[in-house]
């Protein structure tokens, strides 16, 4: 067997200090960054939350070297390279710009801000500042996606025809579940799209190359009323039809309330000479569809595209999962930080575009009309 490439944080860090990461929220994602941060061989120095005792055990739960009583001490510690922001979104634009005004990259969960607005001036920031700003659709790290866009570039799938996607989960099926996402104030005023379908559509893009360019949506809130939230205003699932500028037409349905579904992130592109499918629940294989056959292509570096392949941080038959993925997405960042230009990068740009998709499909299901989906902010790189 053939070695694998060279694999996101697996390459010698080049001279000089690792470089050093806080944490910004004390939860789940806090969790998967910091163990993503570590596996890019990163200094981990601090955490901070909303008070000073829940930063001192996040830094002791997640290893950090200290706790910060203020995003403003965070930010004043040189020893910090790259704030990781993982908090209530309505936080995320005004920390994201401190932090760039501070000079720091910076590792934002989605979304990027809770309006387009928002997040545009993220975008601007970070460009006049010259840091690095990303967002983890980590999806796209998986190498079956990235083996689905390197087919779709090579045109062996064709000219695409159609698209149908889906992200299902079960966590909110019952009146009793509740989060703090439920809260626009907190959480932005789109739950469920902003949440996962940013995701999907995120996918949708990545792969196919092409861009929504309209769509028309409908949202269902199946619980008005929660254990915590009276009259909720946030969706639980979400049906989207949309155009791409190329010319496809596809369906994405989203939804927190799917009984059995825990994290089943779906895509299946239609091309002039074959299909596309990939599954997150079962990321080891694609599925590759032609009138005249069909396989499933499994994750085997030696049968892989090269980009798809350098993400195989194991052999075939030993199983990747989501925090491999997350994990070549911060050793990526990590690149990009010291001047590379890794392939397929999500960035602010890449943020604000999730943004402005999800106030598109707000309008449209507030008006019941087909919405225009305006061009990005600032172009994302050819090599996205």
């Amino acid at each position: 067997m053939s070695p694998l490439l060279p694999a996101p944080g697996e390459v010698e860090e080049p001279a000089g200090r690792p470089l050093g990461t806080a944490v910004v929220g004390g939860g789940f994602m806090a969790a998967v960054h910091s163990r993503a941060a570590r596996s890019a061989r990163s200094r981990l120095v601090g955490a901070l939350t909303s008070t000073p005792e829940g930063s001192r055990r996040a830094a002791a739960a997640l290893g950090l070297e200290r706790a910060y009583s203020s995003l403003e001490e965070l930010l004043a510690d040189d020893a910090v390279d790259v704030v990781h922001v993982c908090t209530p979104n309505a936080l995320h634009a005004e920390q994201v710009l401190a932090a760039v005004a501070a000079g720091k990259h910076v590792v934002c969960e989605k979304p990027l801000a809770t309006g387009p607005d928002e997040a545009a001036r993220v975008v601007d920031a970070a460009a006049s500042a010259g840091v690095v700003v990303a967002v983890p659709f980590v999806y796209r790290f998986h190498p079956m996606v990235r083996e689905a866009r390197a087919r779709v570039r090579s045109g062996e799938v064709g000219r695409v025809l159609t698209v149908a996607g889906s992200y299902l989960q079960d966590w909110m099926l019952s009146p009793e579940d509740d989060d703090w996402r439920v809260d626009p104030a907190r959480g932005g005023p789109s739950r469920a799209f902003a949440d996962i379908g940013s995701h999907l559509v995120d996918l949708l893009e990545t792969v196919t190359g092409d861009r929504v360019a309209s769509l028309a949506a409908t949202l269902s809130t199946v619980h008005p009323h929660r254990a915590r939230h009276r009259d909720v205003a946030t969706e639980d699932a979400a049906a989207v039809v949309v155009r791409t500028a190329g010319g496809a037409v596809g369906t994405l349905l989203v939804s927190q309330v799917a009984p059995g579904r825990k994290n089943r992130l779906h895509l299946e592109v239609a091309g002039s000479a074959e299909s596309l499918a990939f599954d997150q629940e079962d990321p080891e294989r694609l599925w590759v569809g032609r009138r005249a056959g069909s396989r499933l292509l499994p994750r085997d570096a030696d049968q892989l595209s090269p980009d798809a392949a350098r993400l195989c941080v194991v052999p075939a038959g030993h199983p990747q999962g989501y925090q491999d993925a997350f994990d070549a997405f911060v050793a990526d960042v990590h690149t990009a930080v010291r001047g590379g230009r890794p392939e397929a990068l999500p960035l602010a740009a890449d943020g604000a575009r999730a943004v402005v998709l999800t106030a598109a499909v707000l309008d449209s299901a507030r008006t019941g009309a087909w919405v225009d989906v305006p061009a990005p902010h600032q172009e994302v790189r050819d090599d996205r």
